[in-house]
């Protein structure tokens, strides 16, 4: 959610033998692919110095 982490780096630190398996499961969990997660977490997102009181 944060793009701390690259999806090649999130599969190595979770012990996914590949990105393409990691994608796989991760659209099996939530419908949703990797690409099309990031791309509406970043149309909802706001930045910190954005949010008002």
């Amino acid at each position: 959610v944060y793009d701390e982490l690259t999806l090649s780096e999130i599969a190595y630190q979770l012990n996914y033998s590949s990105v393409a398996y990691l994608s796989n499961q991760f659209k099996k969990v939530t419908g949703l692919t990797p690409s099309h997660f990031k791309q509406i977490k970043e149309n909802k997102r706001k930045p910190l110095d954005n949010i008002k009181d």
